[in-house]
């Protein structure tokens, strides 16, 4: 019985060992099991994270974008406005000099008629102090008569004859220089006319955009460049504006300077061709462009002078004159004017006898003013001027540079001549950008502007649209109405219309008187 008892104990104690055994090695392996499945969790759950991040990093760099291409449009619109505003500001800033060129204009007409009245008047003065001092002459020969004697009588009758004759003498000089007068005029429009006849130039007008052809439309890509690295460094190596949009297979160059719209044209160019664009390799071309650049001005120069049949120019005349080809004024190309005018001006002067060799030296020199006058103070006359004189060219020349635009009295024959083959040349239909139709619209627009005040019967727009000629009804208008009718329409012209250069208003007013004796 007891080792039955001790049996049971000793088996009970065993499964009590066996059961505490197993539940330690169940415990161990649970515990194992939940740590390798605590590390799978951590695993994944790293891996979502890891997911998301990347999601958001994602999200981050495409919100990134999309408010980088919003800012590109907002900058692309800031700059068209500032175009605009720059186009409104030089148009107004040529306004403005145009009404300060005809208020310097007005106010030495104003100095000239001053003088002239004065002259008149100070004539008037010697004519009323000569009549008086006649007057007492013939009353102190009155008192005399009655003891004159033959010879006496015989000799102040003679030196009367003789003051008559000479009234009669000076009426008749009178008429032939007022025929001599008619004549010249006369003679003046056939030379012109035969000028513009025998030279007809064609023209283009000048644009302020160039396109670059692409082989393929990811050539835009690089020519932008990471963030648009490479287009801001060729932009700011040029000067000048580069627009790449959806159009295919160009890009576009745009800039006021033509000089500096034409290199960077070349330079783009040269960098698609050679296919490495980045900053560096942009500045290099553009310096190496703007070298080769100054050489074909060189060219250009040389190759105008010989077109014009000007030899003997200085080294340095030449440079500006292949720079004139790069500068245009109301899109009309200066160095195509300049040697129009040359062409014309050499045409008037064989006509009239003078040198025409250097009526076209005068003409091709004319407008050299405006290749250095960003670089020095005055307009191009005087800049032209001081040019001519310090490179040697003759008093002829410097004179028609300065007074082209009637800034001073002509005082040769070429001056004329350079003025009236300037005007032929900038203001003849098609010359500057204007297409016929608009030019016919504007003339049609100043006759019917002048129509539209009260007592005009006709008007008539002359010369390119530079004068307006109005005629009154004489029963209408007075004198002094017809004055008022020209400033009126002046100034209408002034507030209403947009016109090159100034135009002239004349009013013409004249009365009729016919009777028929029966």
């Amino acid at each position: 019985m007891f080792w039955d008892t001790t049996g049971v104990l000793i088996g009970l104690l065993v499964g009590i060992l066996g059961g505490l055994g197993g539940a330690a090695v169940f415990a161990r392996i649970r515990g194992q099991t939940t740590q390798a499945l605590a590390e799978e969790i951590l695993a994944t759950a790293r891996r979502e994270a890891e997911t998301i991040r990347r999601e958001a990093e994602i999200s981050a760099k495409q919100e990134a974008l999309r408010r980088r291409e919003a800012l590109d449009a907002e900058v692309d619109t800031a700059r068209k406005d500032l175009r605009e505003q720059e186009k409104r500001l030089e148009k107004r800033a040529d306004l403005l000099d145009q009404k300060l060129d005809l208020s310097n204009k007005k106010e030495r007409e104003f100095e000239s008629v001053q003088r002239y009245l004065a002259e008149q008047q100070e004539d008037l003065n010697r004519c009323q102090a000569e009549v008086k001092q006649v007057l007492a002459d013939q009353r102190e020969a009155l008192y005399r008569i009655a003891q004159l004697d033959y010879d006496e009588a015989r000799s102040l009758l003679l030196r009367r004859l003789e003051d008559e004759l000479r009234h009669e003498v000076g009426g008749l000089i009178l008429k032939h220089e007022q025929s001599l007068r008619e004549t010249c005029q006369q003679r003046a429009r056939q030379v012109l006319a035969t000028a513009i006849q025998r030279y007809a130039a064609p023209h283009t007008a000048e644009t302020t955009v160039s396109t670059v052809d692409i082989p393929t439309d990811d050539m835009k890509g690089r020519i932008i460049g990471r963030e648009g690295r490479n287009i801001r460094a060729f932009e700011k190596a040029t000067g000048v504006d580069v627009i790449v949009d959806d159009t295919p297979g160009i890009v576009i160059v745009t800039g006021f300077d033509n000089f500096r719209r034409e290199v960077a044209k070349l330079a783009l160019e040269k960098l698609i061709q050679d296919g490495r664009i980045h900053p560096t390799r942009i500045e290099e071309i553009v310096k190496e462009t703007q070298e080769e650049m100054e050489q074909h001005i060189r060219q250009v120069g040389l190759a105008a002078a010989q077109e014009a049949n000007v030899p003997g120019l200085h080294d340095k005349l030449i440079d500006l004159l292949g720079r004139l080809k790069f500068r245009t004024s109301y899109s009309q190309n200066v160095l195509q004017h300049s040697l129009e005018v040359a062409y014309l001006t050499g045409l008037m002067a064989d006509e009239l006898g003078l040198d025409g060799a250097l009526g076209r030296r005068c003409g091709l020199l004319h407008d050299i003013g405006k290749a250095a006058d960003h670089e020095m103070e005055g307009g191009h006359p005087a800049v032209g001027g001081e040019l001519t004189k310090r490179y040697g060219e003759r008093r002829e020349v410097v004179h028609a540079a300065l007074g082209h635009h009637d800034d001073l009295r002509p005082d040769t024959p070429y001056t004329v001549l350079v003025a009236a083959a300037d005007a032929i040349s900038a203001s003849r239909p098609g010359a500057r950008r204007e297409t016929l139709d608009k030019y016919v619209r504007r003339l049609e627009e100043l006759e019917a502007l002048a129509y539209g005040f009260p007592g005009v019967e006709q008007a008539y727009a002359i010369q390119a649209g530079r004068e307006v000629r109005v005629i009154v009804d004489s029963q209408q208008l007075g004198d002094e109405a017809a004055a008022k009718l020209c400033r009126d329409l002046a100034r209408a012209i002034q507030e209403q219309l947009t016109y090159p250069g100034e135009v002239k208003v004349t009013v013409l007013r004249e009365t009729r008187i016919v009777e028929f004796a029966r």
